[in-house]
Protein backbone atom coordinates (compact mmCIF):
# COMPACT_ATOMS: atom_id res chain seq x y z
CA UNK A 1 0.00 0.00 0.00
CA UNK A 2 1.24 3.48 -0.89
CA UNK A 3 0.46 6.50 1.28
CA UNK A 4 0.69 10.20 0.50
CA UNK A 5 0.51 12.72 3.33
CA UNK A 6 0.09 16.47 3.06
CA UNK A 7 -0.93 19.14 5.53
CA UNK A 8 -2.19 22.68 5.82
CA UNK A 9 -3.42 24.87 8.64
CA UNK A 10 -5.84 27.68 9.34
CA UNK A 11 -6.56 30.06 12.18
CA UNK A 12 -10.15 30.07 13.35
CA UNK A 13 -12.27 30.94 16.35
CA UNK A 14 -15.04 28.80 17.78
CA UNK A 15 -16.88 27.88 20.96
CA UNK A 16 -18.63 24.73 22.14
CA UNK A 17 -22.29 25.33 22.78
CA UNK A 18 -23.63 23.41 25.78
CA UNK A 19 -20.16 22.63 27.09
CA UNK A 20 -19.42 23.25 30.77
CA UNK A 21 -15.88 24.60 30.89
CA UNK A 22 -13.48 27.03 29.26
CA UNK A 23 -14.29 25.90 25.72
CA UNK A 24 -17.82 27.29 26.06
CA UNK A 25 -16.19 30.72 25.62
CA UNK A 26 -15.19 32.12 22.26
CA UNK A 27 -11.53 31.26 21.61
CA UNK A 28 -9.21 30.52 18.72
CA UNK A 29 -6.89 27.82 17.46
CA UNK A 30 -4.32 27.20 14.79
CA UNK A 31 -6.06 24.17 13.31
CA UNK A 32 -3.70 21.77 11.48
CA UNK A 33 -5.20 19.39 8.92
CA UNK A 34 -3.24 16.32 7.82
CA UNK A 35 -4.60 14.42 4.84
CA UNK A 36 -3.41 10.85 4.19
CA UNK A 37 -4.28 9.29 0.82
CA UNK A 38 -3.78 5.61 -0.02
CA UNK A 39 -3.46 3.45 -3.11
CA UNK A 40 -2.58 -0.16 -3.86
CA UNK A 41 -0.75 0.90 -7.01
CA UNK A 42 0.87 3.83 -8.76
CA UNK A 43 -0.35 5.38 -12.01
CA UNK A 44 1.22 3.31 -14.81
CA UNK A 45 1.59 6.01 -17.47
CA UNK A 46 1.01 9.59 -18.49
CA UNK A 47 1.94 12.74 -16.61
CA UNK A 48 1.28 11.10 -13.23
CA UNK A 49 3.23 7.91 -13.99
CA UNK A 50 4.75 6.60 -10.77
CA UNK A 51 2.43 8.66 -8.56
CA UNK A 52 -0.56 7.94 -6.34
CA UNK A 53 -1.92 11.39 -7.18
CA UNK A 54 -0.19 14.64 -8.08
CA UNK A 55 0.97 16.44 -4.94
CA UNK A 56 -0.02 19.70 -6.65
CA UNK A 57 -3.65 18.54 -6.75
CA UNK A 58 -3.51 17.49 -3.10
CA UNK A 59 -1.97 20.79 -1.99
CA UNK A 60 -4.53 22.79 -4.01
CA UNK A 61 -7.44 20.88 -2.42
CA UNK A 62 -6.01 21.32 1.08
CA UNK A 63 -5.50 25.02 0.48
CA UNK A 64 -9.03 25.52 -0.84
CA UNK A 65 -10.63 23.71 2.08
CA UNK A 66 -8.51 25.29 4.82
CA UNK A 67 -8.63 28.80 3.30
CA UNK A 68 -12.43 28.64 3.55
CA UNK A 69 -12.11 28.57 7.36
CA UNK A 70 -9.01 30.74 7.76
CA UNK A 71 -9.49 33.78 10.01
CA UNK A 72 -13.19 33.12 10.51
CA UNK A 73 -15.55 32.57 13.39
CA UNK A 74 -16.81 28.99 13.05
CA UNK A 75 -20.02 28.14 14.83
CA UNK A 76 -22.59 25.38 14.90
CA UNK A 77 -25.92 26.13 13.24
CA UNK A 78 -28.61 27.36 15.65
CA UNK A 79 -26.24 27.95 18.60
CA UNK A 80 -26.26 31.75 18.41
CA UNK A 81 -29.19 34.08 18.80
CA UNK A 82 -30.32 35.72 15.53
CA UNK A 83 -29.56 39.14 17.04
CA UNK A 84 -25.98 38.04 17.79
CA UNK A 85 -25.50 36.80 14.22
CA UNK A 86 -26.98 40.04 12.87
CA UNK A 87 -24.67 42.16 15.05
CA UNK A 88 -21.58 40.18 14.00
CA UNK A 89 -22.60 40.46 10.34
CA UNK A 90 -23.12 44.20 10.77
CA UNK A 91 -19.59 44.47 12.13
CA UNK A 92 -18.31 42.65 9.05
CA UNK A 93 -17.01 39.51 10.77
CA UNK A 94 -16.47 36.55 8.48
CA UNK A 95 -18.41 33.62 9.90
CA UNK A 96 -18.72 30.00 8.86
CA UNK A 97 -21.78 28.05 9.95
CA UNK A 98 -21.33 24.28 10.22
CA UNK A 99 -23.87 21.53 10.85
CA UNK A 100 -21.75 19.98 13.59
CA UNK A 101 -20.20 20.96 16.90
CA UNK A 102 -16.80 22.39 15.82
CA UNK A 103 -14.53 19.91 17.56
CA UNK A 104 -11.35 18.33 16.20
CA UNK A 105 -13.21 15.01 16.02
CA UNK A 106 -16.01 16.43 13.89
CA UNK A 107 -13.62 18.43 11.72
CA UNK A 108 -11.60 15.29 10.97
CA UNK A 109 -14.73 13.55 9.61
CA UNK A 110 -15.86 16.72 7.81
CA UNK A 111 -12.55 17.00 5.95
CA UNK A 112 -12.45 13.24 5.28
CA UNK A 113 -15.84 13.48 3.59
CA UNK A 114 -14.90 16.63 1.64
CA UNK A 115 -11.67 15.17 0.25
CA UNK A 116 -13.40 11.90 -0.62
CA UNK A 117 -16.58 13.31 -2.16
CA UNK A 118 -15.50 16.63 -3.69
CA UNK A 119 -12.00 15.70 -4.89
CA UNK A 120 -12.32 11.93 -5.31
CA UNK A 121 -9.22 11.13 -3.26
CA UNK A 122 -8.90 7.63 -1.81
CA UNK A 123 -8.53 8.96 1.73
CA UNK A 124 -6.95 6.71 4.34
CA UNK A 125 -7.25 9.15 7.23
CA UNK A 126 -7.63 12.79 8.15
CA UNK A 127 -6.09 14.14 11.35
CA UNK A 128 -6.97 17.55 12.78
CA UNK A 129 -4.83 19.17 15.46
CA UNK A 130 -6.64 21.69 17.65
CA UNK A 131 -3.43 22.52 19.52
CA UNK A 132 0.16 21.36 18.96
CA UNK A 133 -0.43 18.48 21.41
CA UNK A 134 -4.10 17.55 20.87
CA UNK A 135 -5.52 15.93 17.78
CA UNK A 136 -8.29 13.73 16.47
CA UNK A 137 -8.30 11.40 13.48
CA UNK A 138 -11.02 9.88 11.31
CA UNK A 139 -10.82 6.92 8.94
CA UNK A 140 -13.23 4.33 7.60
Amino acid sequence: MYYLTAEASFDGAHFLSGYEGKCSNLHGHRWRVILKIKSDELKPDGQQRGMVVDFGDVKAALKEETDFFDHTFIYEKDTLKPATVAALNEEGFLMRIVDFRPTAENFSKYFYDRFTEKYGFNVAEVTVYETPNNMASYSR
